[in-house]
């Protein structure tokens, strides 16, 4: 998402090389969503570009490649783990967590394949899964099953909110392609370890977002208030105000629990002048 055209020269500095794009992505935000990695596994030298333009607390939170999720399942998929567990390596303790999103069809009668999987996963990382069956969502003793799995591996349930995207039809063409892709799940607000995650997916209207976010606001302060330290990952259909909104929910987090680090200035989306 670095490379996002709308936020180029808004939020952005543009033009600006690849391997510098991730850099000031980083000055407005501390953590990233690994999309790359689900589609393919990307070549080392990539991964150590992103190592160089990221200070040492940056999160990644990597995907595991969709050839290991949904096309085998989690099963039979040795080579290209191992592949992918080399690659993500000079990240080092930036790569938070190894995030497995599984596919709408993985159910509770899949749950013993997943804890196989978490068990054989080396203990060198932190793991996290979403899930987007309903039954996890609806069903209470499948809900109860699913936290026990992860609960054993000391994994994270990721959820995706998508709660307040849904509440009214949509009213820009980005929202109506998203009105057809995005998974329809109940709000979910638990927390099974201390690094809980949130993906949570407003409208483009921005005001409308930051509405919808208001729940989750207290949640995230109650959870550092904890001790815990959780990530959270605003999204609109468009993502064009998605960096703006991004630090928004962390001010408005801040604003209860005023001892939280504020985000350090972000890079200027253009140069500086005398004049």
């Amino acid at each position: 998402m670095w490379a996002h055209a709308p936020w180029q020269r808004r939020f952005l500095p543009h033009p600006l090389a690849p391997g510098e794009r991730l850099r000031a992505y980083a000055s407005w935000c501390n953590a990233v969503e690994g999309n790359t990695t689900f589609y393919a596994t990307p070549a080392g030298s990539t991964v150590e570009s992103w190592a160089r333009q990221t200070p040492p607390g940056f999160r990644f939170l990597a995907k595991l490649p969709r050839s290991v999720t949904h096309e085998r399942r989690l099963t039979g998929a040795e080579e290209e783990l191992r592949v992918f567990l080399e690659t993500v390596e000079p990240l080092g303790p930036r790569a938070e967590v190894l995030w497995v999103q599984l596919p709408p069809s993985f159910g509770p009668a899949d749950l013993g394949v997943l804890a196989g999987f978490l068990r054989g996963l080396p203990r060198s990382h932190r793991y996290a899964v979403e899930v987007r069956h309903r039954a996890f969502f609806e069903d209470t003793r499948s809900a109860r099953l699913l936290e026990g799995v992860l609960a054993g591996a000391g994994a994270e349930w990721v959820p995706f909110d998508t709660t307040v995207f849904f509440e009214s039809p949509p009213a820009t063409d980005a929202e109506r392609d998203a009105w057809t892709r995005k998974p329809r799940l109940p709000r979910r607000a638990s927390a099974l370890t201390d690094r809980p995650i949130v993906r949570y997916l407003g409208r483009d209207d921005a005001e409308r977002t930051i509405e919808g976010w208001r729940p989750w606001v207290g949640t995230v302060t109650g959870w550092l208030r904890e001790g815990r330290s959780p990530t959270v990952f605003v999204h609109t259909p468009d993502d064009a105000d998605a960096l703006m909104l991004a630090r928004r929910f962390h001010d408005d987090v801040r604003a209860g629990l005023p001892e939280l680090e504020p985000l350090p200035d972000p890079m200027p989306a253009e140069p500086l002048t005398l004049f």
